[in-house]
């Protein structure tokens, strides 16, 4: 919190001390009421300023590499783009047009700040296209489909970071993997064959190779911006030395640790079953070596669970210097 902000919410608090139970009731939700516009704004000025980082980056990917040379990419922006081809139609007109059935899916199925921002992002990414003039920076094939996918990719992982989507398709994905049971990745990908299929048909099938190449650039780069550089692991340890292990998780690894209470659950007949502490802390993809060899030093038959970590917020992620 802000520290002048903070000292507000103090005052506010010592005033209503020698008030009147309805004025310290006011005067308590006054300063409620303020914290949460705060933090409302803070939060749309945050998203606000990712969408358009997302809008710019992508605008810049498809302008100075993809159009100038009649490469196409995945999803609903790949379909905008051949459809373009074909038909002569201005781009940022079909790429508004085809996305706005995904966008009343995505109202209907995540909600209406989703929409509205998903609206913004798709409107903006036309509007940059039409009137910011990028230069286009190489007619190298390969630096095209690489550096292309690599732009694109990021200026839909920013977009998505900042509660939106610059391309329908993630929406159509979560819509039909609810009913399908497929993964989104599976129905995306997909999605991309039959798209790249029709582009070897129409186009050729260099064109389609190398916009294939730009699609994987695109949603390698998706996963890194939203993912981040340092990918987490949760790990769960079961353990009779589980307080030793607790104080190596946080003394020797700087980590936080969570404990939960628990029975062995190896009984034949349930009963009598040892209750346990279970460890459960957050680390970096590095560390997994140097943890798994601490714990092996305690109790080599430790069960340890290791699970991918997509986001994390709050608590002691960031590793902090010890103090002794």
């Amino acid at each position: 919190m802000n520290p002048l902000f903070q000292q507000v919410i103090i005052k506010a608090v010592k005033r209503t001390q020698n008030e009147d139970p309805k004025m310290k009731d006011s005067n308590y939700n006054f300063a409620k009421r303020l914290y949460k516009f705060k933090v409302a704004a803070s939060h749309l000025l945050k998203d606000s300023f990712l969408i358009i980082l997302g809008i710019l980056s992508a605008g810049f990917g498809l302008e100075g590499f993809l159009i100038p040379n009649s490469f196409i990419d995945g999803g609903v922006t790949g379909i905008s783009m051949l459809a373009s081809e074909l038909t002569k139609y201005p781009l940022p007109l079909l790429i508004i047009l085809i996305n706005i059935p995904f966008v009343i899916l995505g109202f209907t199925q995540i909600g209406k700040a989703f929409a509205i921002k998903s609206i913004v992002a798709i409107t903006g990414l036309a509007l940059a296209i039409t009137f910011i003039h990028f230069p286009v920076i190489t007619s190298d094939k390969l630096l095209i489909a690489v550096f292309g996918g690599f732009f694109i990719g990021a200026g839909i992982g920013f977009t998505i970071r900042g509660g939106g989507v610059l391309d329908g398709t993630e929406v159509l994905a979560i819509y039909l993997g609810k009913r399908t049971g497929l993964t989104i990745g599976d129905i995306i990908l997909v999605f991309n064959i039959i798209i790249f299929s029709f582009a070897a048909y129409l186009l050729s099938m260099e064109a389609a190779l190398y916009s294939i190449l730009t699609y994987l650039a695109a949603s390698k780069t998706v996963d890194f911006v939203i993912t981040g550089v340092e990918e987490y692991t949760g790990i769960t340890i079961v353990s009779s030395h589980s307080e030793e292990i607790r104080l190596m998780i946080i003394e020797k690894l700087g980590r936080g640790v969570t404990i939960y209470n628990g029975k062995r659950g190896f009984g034949k007949n349930g009963d009598n079953l040892n209750c346990t502490d279970i460890i459960y802390t957050v680390i970096s993809r590095l560390e997994i070596a140097k943890l798994q060899t601490e714990v092996d030093k305690i109790d080599p038959n430790a069960f340890i669970v290791m699970t991918r970590i997509k986001d994390t917020k709050g608590g002691m992620i960031k590793k902090r210097p010890l103090q002794y």
